[in-house]
C-alpha cells in the first residue's frame, strides 16, 4: 500500500483554512476589478521556446518541463515542447503580443493563477504557488500617471485584507541610474551595483560595502560612502518625501527626470486619497531584475519586517519585445499569495475561518425529512448557504458536526415547534439558542449572520 503524502513545496489546506485562503483571493479579485482591471487566464503550460526567452540563469534551472509518456519513449535529445509557467509575466507578454490587435489599450489586466518553480525544498518556499498580478500595458507609450495608480490599488488591497499596518516603499530606476552616472558608474556596471544595493536588507551594509570594494567592482571608498548614504534615504510622510527628494541636490538629466516623476507620483497619490502613512521613499530598493526601467515598489508589513516584501513590481519599457515589433510599455505588481498566507498563519495574523455554510438544517426523525428539504430550499432561495442533515441522529452529534465544520447556525424543528409554526436556532459561536417564526427565519438569519460575535 502506498503511503498518502503530498510532495514537498506545495500547500494543501484543510477546508476551513482553504476558505480563509479563498476569501483572501476573493478580496484581492474584487479590489482589482474596482480599479477597472479585466480578468485574464493563460494555460498552465506554455511552449518551451516561448517560456524560456526571458529566463536564463537561476530561473531557467527551476523550470518544470512537461512530457507525455509517448514523448519520453522517443528519446528526443531536444528540450521538451512544453513547460510549466514559472511566473505570470512571460505568459502575459505572449498573450498581449498574440492578441495585440484585439485588445483595447491601455490594457488593464489582472491574473490570479498558480505558477511552478523547482525551488529547493525549505520551510516557506513553494514549488507551486498562487500569484495575483495586475499590469497596465500601453501601445507605444504609457503615461507615468499609471505608476501612481498602482500603489493606490496596493493600498486598497491590503486595507481590505486587514492583516496589519503596511508601507508601500518605492524608488525610481531613473533616479538610481542617474545617480550612478554622476559617480562615474556606467554601462553594465550599473546593473551589478544595483543588484548589490538591493541586497542591503538581507546582507547588511558591511557585507554590501565589502562586495562593492572587492573583485569585480573595485569601487573607491568615497564612491561607496556616497552610494551607502544615498541608499539610507527614507521618508516618513508626504511632505518629508518631497523634502528628501529636494535635498538630493543637483544631478544628471536622467536623475532629474526620475526625481520629477517621483514628485508627480507623490502628488497623485495625495489626490487619490491614499493615506500618507501607507507610502514612503526607500532609495535602497532597486528590484534586481534588469527589465525595470522606472518606478519600483515593495510593500512590507510594519510589525513583521522579517516576512519581507508582500507585494512588489515596477515599470518596464517593453514587455513583449521577444514576440512582437510593437513597443508595449507597462507597469505592474505581483502578490505571492501562497507564501504570504503561509507566513501570516505562522505569525498568527490569519486564523481558521468559519465555514462558508451559514446554516445546518438538523433532522430529528425520518418524519421530518420532507420539511427539512423544503426549508433548506427556501433558505437557499433567500441567499443563505445551507447544508441539510439527510439522516437523523442524536442532536448532540449534529451540534458536534456543525461545530467541527465551522457552521455557525443549526436550525431544528420538532413536534412542539411544528405545532406553533416556529423553529429553534442554535448559534454555536455565541452559545445561545432562540426561537423564531418559520416565516421570518431567513430574514432573521441574514441579520444575525452579519452581526459580530462578542464572547464573554
Amino acid at each position: 500500500m502506498i503511503k498518502p503524502r503530498t510532495p514537498t513545496g506545495v500547500m494543501e489546506l484543510l477546508p476551513r483554512d482553504q476558505i480563509a485562503f479563498q476569501r483572501m483571493l476573493d478580496t484581492i479579485r474584487q479590489t482589482f476589478e474596482r480599479f477597472g482591471f479585466l480578468p485574464v487566464e493563460t494555460p498552465v503550460m506554455e511552449l518551451s521556446e516561448v517560456l524560456l526567452t526571458k529566463s536564463g540563469g537561476e530561473t531557467e534551472r527551476q523550470v518544470y518541463f512537461v512530457q507525455s509518456t509517448g514523448a519520453l519513449e522517443k528519446q528526443n535529445d531536444g528540450l521538451p515542447e512544453l513547460a510549466l509557467r514559472f511566473d505570470l509575466t512571460v505568459p502575459l507578454a505572449r498573450y498581449v503580443a498574440e492578441h495585440e490587435h484585439e485588445l483595447a489599450f491601455p490594457f488593464r489586466r489582472y491574473q490570479m493563477q498558480r505558477v511552478y518553480r523547482g525551488e529547493r525544498a525549505q520551510r516557506g518556499r513553494f514549488r507551486e504557488f498562487y500569484q495575483c498580478d495586475i499590469d497596465v500595458i500601453g501601445k507605444d507609450s504609457l503615461s507615468p500617471r499609471f505608476d501612481a495608480e498602482i500603489p493606490a490599488v496596493i493600498a486598497a488591497v491590503f486595507e481590505r485584507l486587514a492583516i496589519g499596518e503596511f508601507t508601500i516603499q518605492f524608488n525610481h530606476r531613473k533616479l538610481l541610474r542617474g545617480y550612478f552616472e554622476g559617480l562615474g558608474i556606467i554601462g553594465a556596471a550599473q546593473l551589478l551595483v544595483l543588484r548589490e544595493l538591493d541586497k542591503l536588507d538581507k546582507r547588511g551594509p558591511d557585507a554590501v560595502r565589502d562586495t562593492l570594494a572587492g573583485e569585480g567592482f573595485g569601487l573607491g571608498a568615497e564612491v561607496i560612502d556616497k552610494l551607502m548614504a544615498f541608499s539610507q534615504v527614507r521618508s516618513h510622510g508626504h511632505a518629508d518625501a518631497l523634502a528628501k527628494l529636494d535635498a538630493l541636490g543637483a544631478g544628471t538629466p536622467l536623475f532629474d527626470e526620475g526625481r520629477d516623476e517621483l514628485r508627480a507620483i507623490l502628488e497623485q497619490l495625495k489626490a487619490l486619497g491614499v493615506a500618507e502613512r501607507r507610502y514612503a521613499l526607500n532609495l535602497s530598493i532597486a528590484r534586481g531584475l534588469d527589465y525595470y526601467t522606472g518606478i519600483v515598489y515593495e510593500t512590507t508589513l510594519d510589525a513583521y519586517p522579517q516576512i519581507g516584501s508582500i507585494c512588489s513590481g515596477g515599470r518596464y519599457e517593453n514587455l513583449a519585445g521577444h514576440y512582437t515589433k510593437s513597443k508595449l510599455p507597462g507597469v505592474g505588481i505581483s502578490i505571492g499569495l501562497t507564501r504570504l498566507f503561509y507566513q501570516l498563519q505562522e505569525a498568527g495574523l490569519v486564523s481558521t475561518a468559519d465555514s462558508s455554510v451559514d446554516v445546518l438544517v438538523a433532522l430529528l426523525d425520518e418524519a421530518g425529512l420532507a420539511h427539512a428539504l423544503a426549508l433548506s430550499q427556501r433558505l437557499r432561495a433567500a441567499g443563505l448557504n445551507v447544508e441539510t442533515q439527510l439522516e437523523p441522529r442524536k442532536l448532540a452529534k449534529q451540534f458536534q458536526y456543525a461545530d467541527k465544520a465551522g457552521i455557525r447556525f443549526v436550525v431544528m424543528r420538532g413536534e412542539d415547534e411544528a405545532a406553533r409554526g416556529v423553529v429553534t436556532v442554535k448559534d454555536l459561536r455565541r452559545g445561545e439558542q432562540f426561537e423564531v417564526a418559520e416565516a421570518e427565519l431567513a430574514s432573521v438569519l441574514r441579520v444575525e449572520r452579519e452581526q459580530p460575535v462578542r464572547l464573554g
